[in-house]
């Protein structure tokens, strides 16, 4: 049987390079060779224990790649293409898919509670941290490359670019909207650059790292807000005349931060949350007005398949949004463990890692 290098969760802290048969390809799947993958929040969250996955399994949902053999039933692609494949991957049929809420897509986990629906790569079946990944229901999930993009500018669009846009959507951002969004790592930062292609017209972005800020800058924040310099509350305040922001995004994962997003809104503002929490939430009574204010909290997870793939890369194929900047180390696949210390500890301004095979 052939083998393959894949990053594999053995235990809490330890994530490692090891060996692993490459998978065989069933009549609806694909078999990915990766070209280009990367490391995400999601993935330190599994790597600290505090999202549970079962131990021998491959870690990575951002795949970029070259289709090196197709299931007999799949239609619409050619072995020696160029595809990504979202982090969500809804097969089309299910209940959830025909409810229209096809990022739920997805089984109950051994863990004994619901996973998070449709994110199966690197959670409940073997990810994208591979030299070859198995995509189920291929012709549901493949979205083509076109040729003038590199792998670096599509590397956003299977996890961080879609997970933000939809803290933008989710939070029903409209023209002329004031919108925060707290925290500006990969995520939160096209959380910036969706709310501005939604039309909000006063953006404002809440961190403490200088790098961060500047980017967020250049993705159309008008505002930025360092928090450990400010209280952040009461300087939104300030900026909106005492108002509140119509939609407030968390994209941290963090009880304070969320309540800080809760208590910038105003009355029948939305408040979107991207954060994976690894712990309880606490709403404020007086920041909830009570439960009487209209305020509207969303979460959810970020929309998977080929059409969701397909207008990001739309997106960046028409040069409406270069995230070029958000890529800041490179690494090759045999030194992914050395990618995980860096990203895990957030040393040397890391944004997001491209990891090569």
């Amino acid at each position: 049987m052939k083998k393959m290098k894949a990053a594999i969760f053995v235990e809490k802290g330890r994530i490692v390079l090891d060996q692993k048969p490459i998978p065989d390809v069933g009549t609806n799947d694909a078999l990915i060779k990766i070209t280009t993958t990367t490391i995400c929040g999601t993935d330190i969250h599994i790597l600290k224990g505090e999202y549970p996955v079962e131990k021998g399994l491959t870690i990575g949902h951002e795949p970029v790649g070259v289709i090196e053999k197709l299931g007999s039933a799949v239609k619409g692609f050619r072995e020696g293409q160029r595809v990504i494949a979202g982090a969500i991957t809804p097969s089309g049929h299910s209940n959830a898919c025909m409810c229209g809420c096809a990022s739920q897509d997805g089984p109950d986990t051994p863990h004994g509670f619901k996973v998070s629906g449709g994110w199966k790569f690197g959670n409940t079946i073997d990810g994208a941290q591979a030299e070859y990944l198995l995509v189920n229901d291929a012709a549901a999930n493949l979205c083509a490359i076109p040729d003038h993009l590199t792998d670096e500018q599509v590397l956003m669009c299977p996890d961080i670019m879609s997970t933000g846009f939809s803290g933008a959507e989710r939070g029903k951002v409209k023209i002329g909207d004031t919108v925060v969004v707290f925290a500006l790592g990969p995520i939160g930062l096209c959380a910036i650059a969706g709310a501005k292609l939604m039309g909000a017209s006063n953006i404002i972005g809440v961190d403490c790292i200088p790098s961060r800020m500047n980017v967020a800058k250049q993705l159309g924040a008008n505002h930025l807000i360092n928090f450990k310099e400010h209280d952040a509350v009461e300087q939104i305040m300030k900026l909106t005349d005492g108002r509140g922001v119509d939609v407030a995004i968390e994209a941290l994962g963090n009880e304070k931060t969320f309540q800080s997003a809760l208590k910038s809104l105003r009355p029948g503002g939305n408040l979107s949350s991207l954060g994976v929490y690894s712990k309880d939430l606490t709403i404020p009574v007086d920041a909830y007005g009570t439960g009487l204010a209209d305020i509207d909290i969303y979460s959810g997870l970020c929309p998977g398949g080929k059409e969701r793939m397909r207008r990001l890369i739309s997106v960046l194929e028409t040069g409406r949004l270069d995230l070029k900047p958000l890529v800041t180390h490179h690494f090759n696949f045999d030194d992914i463990e050395q990618a995980y210390d860096l990203f895990a500890n957030q040393r040397d301004g890391v944004l997001k890692v491209a990891i090569k095979l």
